[in-house]
């Protein structure tokens, strides 16, 4: 059996994130907001995972977080890739994930002796708050994202990377927690 897999941090949910979510779901019917409860910064997506891989991959996540303690981070800022000229996906920064950036350098190397293909990218400390489907309404989008550009959504201590389950429904993608490994430990 497979899953479609990814390695997380969760982000707790804030009245400032909330409101956001609100903002932008009600500006354009183009955008798929994430669900609140459910943002979290990615660490590696895995895609198609084999369930017998479990242990492995929870080994490298383990090995990739030695010596990694718990940690704050500020959820501060708003923006778009490629850019606010043409917006695919929605997010807000992370600051303070240096040592997260760290785990997913590490990861990188592990998880592509498991098959898993390397990201080609740098790895850039975001949480996804919506996804561009439709090209309609987006003056508005851009005009929240810009009035918020650098506002602080809130603090979390990062203590723990999860190995996440994702659930395509209708509604939304659903998350599970497959495994954690804990920071500090």
């Amino acid at each position: 059996m497979t899953f479609r897999g990814f390695i997380a941090v969760d982000v707790p949910r804030s009245p400032a994130l909330d409101q956001l979510a609100a903002d932008l779901r009600r500006a354009s019917p183009s955008l798929k907001v994430v669900d609140p409860a459910q943002v979290h910064l990615t660490v590696k997506f895995l895609g198609e995972t084999e369930e017998g891989l479990v242990p492995e991959i929870v080994t490298a996540m383990r090995e990739a977080t030695a010596g990694v303690r718990p940690f704050e981070i500020r959820v501060r800022g708003t923006g778009a890739f490629p850019n606010l000229g043409r917006m695919n996906v929605l997010w807000v920064s992370v600051e303070g994930a240096e040592p997260i950036a760290k785990v997913a350098d590490a990861l990188e190397g592990a998880l592509e002796a498991l098959g898993f293909p390397g990201e080609g990218r740098p790895w850039k400390a975001h949480v996804t708050l919506a996804r561009v489907k439709g090209r309609s309404d987006l003056d508005g989008v851009r005009r929240i994202l810009e009035s918020h550009a650098s506002d602080l959504f809130g603090t979390a201590t990062v203590d723990a990377v999860h190995l996440k389950k994702s659930l395509l429904t209708p509604q939304g993608a659903r998350y599970s927690v497959v495994e954690t490994v804990r920071l500090g430990t």
